[in-house]
């Protein structure tokens, strides 16, 4: 078994990626999608690229609020806390699950960068997104059990 450098991969990777998708992680487990994502491969890892410096932005703009109103919910003490993989699924799938359906009264999120741009029509701001009604989305998901 060869040893594993992970601070090596992760210089790699910001070099090889250097505009993450900020909902990388739902989008990798296929609970969402976006048209802004692009995959890359590295060292047989998969990576999202957000191909859109604007939407990227926006995006985590919108994570960090996501993890804000979704902090009680989930018992997470800091907001800027690194978070199990399972938290971070309920937070990006979870969420934005929640804004599709406050928005548009389904949960099939199929475009982030679509579903993000129709709420801003209708809410006007990131900070103005209903978001006790997206939070019983963060706090209903459940990621696919593996089996």
């Amino acid at each position: 078994m060869s040893e594993y450098n992970e601070d090596a991969y992760r210089n790699a990777r910001k070099s090889v990626n250097p505009s993450p998708c900020a909902f990388e992680k739902g989008v990798l487990a296929r609970c969402i999608s976006c048209s802004k994502a692009e995959k890359h491969l590295l060292a047989e890892r998969e990576t999202m690229n957000c191909i859109d410096p604007a939407a990227q932005v926006r995006c985590t703009e919108l994570k960090t609020l996501l993890r804000g109103h979704s902090a009680f919910a989930l018992k997470i003490p800091h907001v800027g806390a690194q978070l199990p993989h399972a938290k971070e699924l309920k937070i990006q799938c979870g969420g934005l699950k929640g804004l599709q359906m406050a928005c548009h009264g389904n949960d099939a999120v199929e475009d982030v960068f679509a579903l993000i741009e129709s709420a801003l029509s209708a809410h006007g701001a990131l900070e103005d997104f209903p978001y006790s009604d997206v939070v019983q989305g963060v706090v209903h998901f459940e990621a696919r059990r593996r089996g």
